[in-house]
């Protein structure tokens, strides 16, 4: 799993995995990132979806989220 979102949050959130260190750098850079929401919060968080991060930038935070897996998969 590397996404989850809620169809019916208003604004959209959703939660993706992320890197640790990479995790807090992002939390502590943009108030719309958040630990991760009902996950673990060192590798998940929960982006708010409010116009603060350009669709590029959610779309590489959806993109990392998806290689972390894929690399996981692979060992």
């Amino acid at each position: 799993m590397f996404l989850l979102v809620s169809l019916d949050a208003d604004p959209l959130q959703f939660n993706v995995k992320c890197d640790p260190e990479r995790a807090i750098e992002l939390r502590e850079e943009y108030a719309c990132v958040l630990p991760g929401y009902h996950m673990n919060k060192k590798h998940w968080n929960t982006i708010v979806v409010d116009g603060t991060l350009t669709n590029k930038q959610l779309k590489e935070m959806v993109l990392d989220s998806y290689n972390l897996i894929v690399k996981k998969k692979k060992k």
